[in-house]
């Protein structure tokens, strides 16, 4: 069984910033974490002496992303989730929720069947892990269509989902949706009661409405900000009330091009670092470049940092986690800690799985990620397994 030990540096460990630490895994698992002061002398292992301006944090966890470096989830094929799989741990990226898009119904189906499979036979170590789905759309506001079709969205309709989650063999996680639509509080309900998480998103509910929703079971928003109606001083719409209501965990894209730097800072003094998850909401181009790509079957153009559908609509992100971080804390001002909470933590705490992920923590998966002083990603270990090394 594969043993890694890496030492000499600071570990942002569950319990707190161990100035001089080391972390020892054991096959997919941390086995120990600590001060250099209680670190196995002599330890049949792969002994990584760490540069001591490094510091070693818990994997980061995207809850909403739909592609990258030529792959889509909508591709449906094992390949796609693979590649998705094999870049992300350079981002800094350990597990992720494969994102769907508001598609004809077929369409979906096959992504999500293709999801179930790819968990049951692929989700190996040594490269990101997929936790489950995000069902984004179709069960969204034309209003608020952003670069979502809006010839393939439909009412909210608790039959077809629960055929969806079926086909996915229980993997749908979260679900995006318009709860002011016809059926909206009743699926919204329905998705407390089988514990998935609801997530308000792609919504033009006034606040009365969110607020119905939120009484219904919504605790999520998907990417605060954006595809929703925004602040208006005579009606705090979407991202008023989510802002106002500590129940709802907001995402938070943090490119600087959806969200103003300012927005970004705001949204931090609103909810603090407890109430955000930072996220990508990346399409097929990131790790790509410029050029035309393809979103749920509209032309996307990438330009610079900037991905949109010929109008000029934005059409998801080319960003990537690691960059995220390092923007959330030059937007706001925050301190390492508070954005592993926004990356890691809450993702990990609002999936369920934090027993297993979002901290350093003996017991738990070995996703480690390695910074330098600058924050860059030098080393991904996902679940024990080396996954990138700069």
């Amino acid at each position: 069984m594969k043993r890694w030990l890496l030492k000499n540096t600071a570990i942002y460990a569950e319990t707190g910033k161990i100035e001089e630490g080391y972390v020892l895994t054991e096959g997919d698992k941390v086995a120990e974490v600590g001060p250099m002061s209680s670190c196995p002398a002599s330890i049949e292992a792969e002994v990584v002496e760490l540069n001591p301006s490094f510091t070693v944090i818990p994997g980061f966890i995207d809850v909403h992303i739909h592609g990258a470096a030529g792959a889509d989830v909508m591709d449906a094929t094992n390949e796609a989730l693979h590649t998705m799989a094999e870049m992300l741990p350079k981002e800094g990226t350990t597990s992720f929720l494969a994102t769907t898009m508001t598609a004809p119904v077929a369409q979906i189906d096959r992504a999500l069947a293709n999801v179930a499979q790819y968990m049951q036979h692929s989700n190996l170590p040594g490269k990101a892990e997929v936790l489950g789905i995000h069902l984004e759309g179709p069960f969204i506001s034309e209003k608020r269509a952003g670069a979502q079709h809006p010839n393939n969205i439909i009412d909210p309709d608790i039959e077809l989902f629960q055929k969806w989650q079926n086909i996915a063999n229980g993997a749908i996680r979260l679900v995006t949706l318009a709860p002011e639509k016809k059926n909206g509080l009743a699926l919204t309900a329905y998705l407390k009661k089988t514990g998935v998480i609801a997530s308000i998103g792609h919504s033009d509910a006034v606040y009365e409405q969110v607020q119905a929703a939120i009484d219904a079971g919504i605790k999520h928003a998907t990417h605060l900000f954006n595809g929703m109606r925004g602040v208006h001083h005579r009606e705090p719409g979407v991202a008023g009330a989510v802002l106002m209501h500590d129940e709802v965990v907001c995402e938070l894209i943090a490119d600087g091009i959806h969200v103003a730097p300012e927005m970004v800072r705001f949204a931090y003094k609103m909810k603090g670092c407890e109430g955000l998850i930072l996220i990508t909401d990346a399409m097929r181009a990131k790790c790509l470049g410029a050029g035309v790509y393809e979103l749920g079957g509209q032309e996307v153009i990438v330009q610079g940092e900037k991905a949109t559908l010929r109008d000029g609509t934005l059409a998801g992100s080319i960003l990537k986690l690691g960059d995220a971080v390092k923007n959330a804390m030059s937007f706001t001002g925050c301190a390492l800690e508070d954005v592993i909470r926004m990356a890691s933590w809450n993702p990990a705490k609002q999936l369920g799985v934090f027993d297993r992920k979002g901290s350093i923590r003996a017991g738990k998966d070995a996703d480690l990620v390695v910074l330098d002083e600058q924050h860059h990603v030098v080393m991904t270990i996902c679940r024990g397994k080396l996954a990138y090394a700069k």
